[in-house]
């Protein structure tokens, strides 16, 4: 669970003005570096700094000689801003009707001035840069820039390229750059999620887009939304969709949808409390395991306000009245919720009866009532979805079977295995997951014929494992078992 807090009154210092458009970085691990925006169409290049251990915002004198004589960038919003350790690049933006450059002196393959790209950093040295519209047309080029030579590098990808595009998001994970939505040639706001490989020198790997095709509770299209990487998953928070058939009315949107990197599919993410006004052109950042919201457009009003994201037992979200904190989402239909809520209760009822039932058959007592044997759900095993995080970075986002999941990935590695190849770490996980599948196969047989458990469990004498609270209790000699029992359980 996570709570939004509107927190523009509990900051020291001075807050930045509203704007949309702008950027916020983080730089140096501890401030976050808020640049330029639009404001009343008044384009902005003032810098505010959020300095996250004092609880500060300020502005700083800074010093600098670009061309025209200015100590920094001209004015402008819906520009690239992208941190390399403690410096940040800003390529790009609208400034009236004139797009200019940063006053770097890059060379190379130079990048067409545009507004409305997206970028990320790759490691601590280079940028990539994709899409955006340069006046004209909209674009679908890939450039890649060496914070170190200042080299503009143009990266020739073949294959099917995506539909060019600006106000998109552009996000590395891993060795991928991923993209999603904005709005396209012509005006359609897109949806689409694509993956970039050949970024990483090392790697090797021909230049190429793969379309990925998620499972779970996708976004629905949109632009000027933020995409904030953190541990396995990435945040999909608000920007500006349609709606209808015929007349295609404004839509911006407020809602939370988390990538998950694991198990490779879109999720919900559960909020409390009334959220922010749904915007698009803000910025959202990331700090430790807060999220900071910042600015936006509705298409009528432009944000100054600032809010957390924060989860559960954090400190900010402890300071919220309890009368504040809802456990339950508001319903317009009571009755509807309600029911709802009883039909959750009885189905965990109905699975608690159907694991009793197991406990019986196997002979084993107390497997979620006391301190025995707990069948630890798949979505809580820290380790399991660590070891899948690690053989997923090489497979997953390839293009070879973007519908596959991170878990499943796992355990097609058991699948392939042989004892002697298991390692130490893996016993744990591999146990556990041997766990799962009985307790799942057994549920979703139980469910409709409480005798049908015979044909997952043809003999008693088998799964003999199920019982063992670790891994420590298993013997060398009961490994090979182990993964044969498994196999036979993860191919039924």
């Amino acid at each position: 669970m996570y709570y939004w807090v509107n927190s523009s009154s509990d900051f020291n210092g001075t807050i930045p003005q509203p704007r949309s458009g702008h950027s916020a970085v983080n730089v140096g691990n501890s401030r976050v570096v808020v640049f330029g925006g639009l404001l009343d169409k008044k384009f902005l290049s003032d810098i505010s700094v959020y300095d996250t251990k004092n609880n500060l915002w300020f502005q700083p004198e800074c010093t600098g000689n670009g061309s025209d004589g200015q100590v920094g960038p001209c004015p402008r919003a819906f520009h690239v801003a992208v941190a390399i350790d403690c410096h940040m690049f800003i390529f790009g933006g609208r400034s009236g009707n004139i797009w200019q450059w940063s006053e770097l002196t890059s060379f190379g393959d130079l990048p067409s001035p545009r507004d409305f790209a997206a970028a990320s950093s790759i490691g601590n040295r280079k940028i990539v840069m994709y899409g955006g519209w340069d006046g004209k047309k909209w674009l679908s080029d890939v450039y890649v820039l060496d914070t170190i030579s200042l080299e503009w590098t143009e990266l020739p990808v073949s294959g099917t390229l995506p539909p060019p595009r600006c106000g998109h998001t552009a996000t590395m994970v891993e060795k991928r750059l991923l993209v999603f939505g904005g709005r396209g040639g012509g005006g359609p706001i897109m949806g689409d999620l694509w993956a970039l490989k050949g970024l990483i020198e090392e790697e090797n790997e021909t230049p190429g887009w793969t379309q990925l095709k998620l499972p779970g509770h996708a976004p629905s299209p949109r632009c000027g939304h933020t995409v904030t990487s953190a541990g396995h998953y990435l945040l999909l928070f608000g920007g500006h969709g349609t709606g209808g058939w015929l007349s295609r009315y404004d839509i911006y949107h407020n809602d939370c949808i988390v990538l998950d990197r694991v198990s490779a599919q879109w999720k919900r993410l559960t909020t409390s409390n009334e959220p922010p006004s749904a915007r698009a052109y803000h910025s959202m950042t990331c700090i430790g395991s807060r999220y900071l919201l910042f600015g936006g457009f509705d298409g009528k009003t432009t944000f100054g306000d600032i809010w957390w994201l924060v989860p559960e037992g954090d400190p900010i979200a402890k300071r919220l009245d309890a009368s504040s904190i809802k456990s339950l989402p508001q319903s317009r239909d009571l009755g509807v919720e309600n029911d709802a809520l009883q039909s959750s209760l009885k189905e965990s009822q109905k699975e608690e009866s159907s694991v009793t039932e197991l406990q019986k058959r196997l002979e084993i007592q107390g497997l979620l009532s006391g301190s025995e044997l707990q069948i630890l759900d798949e979505s809580e095993d820290k380790e399991f979805l660590e070891l899948a995080s690690r053989v997923v970075a090489e497979t997953a986002f390839t293009g070879h079977d973007s519908q596959i999941q991170g878990p499943q990935v796992l355990r097609d590695h058991w699948k392939k295995s042989t004892p002697s190849s298991i390692r130490l770490k893996e016993l744990g996980p591999l146990l556990r997951d041997y766990q799962r599948q009985i307790a799942r196969c057994h549920l979703e047989r139980n469910g409709s014929d409480l005798q049908s458990i015979e044909s997952c469990f043809p003999g008693m004498e088998d799964h003999r494992f199920y019982h063992l609270k670790s891994a420590s209790q298993l013997r060398m000699n009961d490994i090979a078992e182990l993964l044969a029992e498994y196999k036979q359980l993860i191919s039924a």
